[in-house]
Parts: C-alpha cells; sequence; structure tokens
C-alpha cells in the first residue's frame, strides 16, 4: 500500500474505487466500509483509494477550535496501511482547497488525479464550497464523468457515527474497555522521553516522561492505567498516571510511564503506549508514603490485569 499526497507524481492511472472520509480513529465502523471498498475493487478490477483530509477542517475553518482527534495524521496513515488498501490519497485541507466548488472537487480530485470510476459514499455526505452539494450532485457528477456512485446503507454510516462519538466519549471518561470495544484495538498514543521533575525515581518508582507528539490527539481522561510499550523489539509493561501529580501540588498536566522489571535509560527514545485498562482516579495523598503505598498497591492490579490478558 502505498500513502499518496497532491505533489505526488506516483498517483496511478489506474481507474479506482474511491470513498472519501477523515476517518479519525479508523475503528469498526470505518473498517467495516474499507472491507466493502476493497471487495468492489476487486470484483471491478480496479484500485482501492481511501480519500482523507488533514488537518481537519475544523482546524482549518474554526481557528479556535479545541477539537481532539484519535489519531494523528502518522497514526491513521499506519492504520489504513495495515487495511489491505492499495492506497491513500492524503488530501491538505486549506481554505484555498475549502472554496472549491463542487464540481470542481470532483474534477480536479476524483477524475483526474484519482481516475475514479466508482465512488462508495454515505447518503448524508456534503462536499464542495460550503458543503453545498449532497450524494444527488455526485451522481449527476458521475453520469457527466462516467463514474458510478454506491450509497452506503444507513445503518453503517450511523455505526461510524455511534462510534466515534463512543470512543471519544469513553475515552474521556477513562473507559479503555469500551474505546476498544469500539475501534477493535488497543488505544495508544506516541511520544517522546523527556526530563521530568525526578517524583518517581524518588520513590523508587522511576517514571519515564511522555511527551505526546501532536497536541490534537485525544489524551485520556486524567488517571492511572495499566500500559503496554514496546522496546528494542519487546514488550514491556508497567503503569501510567495521567495528570498533575496533587501530592506534590504540581498544576502542570504530565504523563509518566512506570515499567515493571525494566532499568533501561529512557530519555530521548521516542515510545509508543498502549492502554490496556484503567486502575483508578488521579488523587491527592497525607503523605508522600501514602502515595508510595498506593502505588505499590497499583502495581499489583496492573500485574493481574497483564497476567490476564496472557491467560
Amino acid at each position: 500500500m502505498k500513502v499518496l499526497t497532491a505533489s505526488d507524481h506516483s498517483i496511478p492511472q489506474t481507474p479506482s474505487v474511491v470513498t472519501i472520509g477523515t476517518f479519525d480513529g479508523v475503528h469498526i465502523g470505518h473498517q467495516k466500509i474499507i472491507k466493502k471498498l476493497i471487495k468492489k475493487a476487486s470484483d471491478k478490477n480496479l484500485i482501492s483509494i481511501v480519500l482523507t483530509f488533514f488537518p481537519h477542517p475544523r482546524m482549518v475553518l474554526q481557528q479556535n477550535s479545541d477539537i481532539k482527534l484519535l489519531n494523528t495524521i502518522a497514526e491513521r496513515k499506519e492504520i489504513l496501511s495495515a487495511s489491505g488498501l492499495d492506497y491513500i490519497y492524503v488530501k491538505e485541507f486549506t481554505k484555498v482547497f475549502a472554496d472549491l466548488s463542487a464540481r470542481d472537487f470532483v474534477k480536479s480530485i476524483l477524475v483526474d488525479k484519482l481516475h475514479v470510476k466508482h465512488v462508495i459514499i454515505g447518503y448524508d455526505h456534503q462536499f464542495g464550497k460550503d458543503r453545498s452539494a449532497n450524494i444527488d450532485d455526485l451522481r449527476r457528477f458521475g453520469s457527466e464523468f462516467g463514474f458510478e456512485v454506491e450509497e452506503i446503507l444507513v445503518q453503517d454510516i450511523e455505526d461510524v457515527a455511534v462510534s466515534s462519538t463512543k470512543i471519544r466519549t469513553a475515552l474521556n471518561s477513562g473507559d479503555i474497555k469500551t474505546a476498544k470495544a469500539f475501534l477493535g484495538y488497543d488505544y495508544y498514543i506516541n511520544g517522546s522521553v523527556v526530563r521530568g521533575k525526578g517524583f518517581g525515581k524518588k520513590m523508587e518508582f522511576p517514571t519515564a516522561n511522555i511527551s505526546v507528539d501532536e497536541a490534537y490527539k485525544l489524551i485520556p481522561k486524567n488517571g492511572v492505567y495499566a500500559v503496554s510499550s514496546t522496546y528494542q523489539g519487546k514488550t514491556i509493561y508497567g503503569m501510567m498516571n495521567i495528570g498533575i501529580n496533587p501530592t506534590f501540588d504540581d498544576k502542570k498536566k504530565t504523563i509518566e510511564a512506570h515499567f515493571f522489571d525494566f532499568n533501561k535509560d529512557l530519555y530521548g527514545q521516542h515510545l509508543r503506549i498502549t492502554f490496556l485498562d484503567r486502575l483508578r482516579d488521579e488523587q491527592k495523598f497525607k503523605s508522600v508514603d501514602a502515595l508510595i503505598a498506593q502505588l505499590r498497591q497499583d502495581q499489583i492490579k496492573a500485574k493481574q490485569i497483564i497476567a490476564a490478558l496472557h491467560a
């Protein structure tokens, strides 16, 4: 599978079947549509292409948007790459692009660049300047430019909408299990290990302080989680706190992971942290000793969760 951009000169001249969307999360609803796309491509001897956009339109059109996404664009590409698609076309979303008329979008992108012969799209899809065109307009353009339009079933579109909403709601409330059920995979974040204040090391629970790559990435609710990561090809397990370290009266939000039976220096490393389950809310303790006692209990609980995964 190949990722394409507007400046890419290797866009194939082969006729294609295309579906369009942001595909944030690439969750089970999206996966169903992608399977339909791939099957259609196989049946009609076409190549399969997902046309997606970045930045998210709200980031461009609403300057003060605080939108949080389930995937960074790099993560979205990675997940889509594993789906069996032939190509992903990432179109940069700009104000100039947003001003394109519906017909110009169809002609310049779908027809001239992607050589579309079949489009799979939701009944409620809107496109073009001010989102003025709909699926009926797309069918009219299909007649003009020689491509078919297939409508995604209402239930499938509702599955996408419901899944996205439920995943964000679940993560914002710390419900990792529900998020996984709708994603079809464990939620994760990517980031670099940076120097912290050393609180964990002083308590014999040294932590890797994670600086997440992109500010728009959705971070689950503050609290303590059982997590895993990979270091030099091996899976490592631990627990992670998201929050402000209230016992130390720290006001800055941090993401700190403590890995079990692990003593390597991780400063400067880039890690993927996968959420396995939630242990508890973040809380303020009366003393450091009380916090240490709780961390020991957290470690026991996290190890039980991890053991159950391998049972």
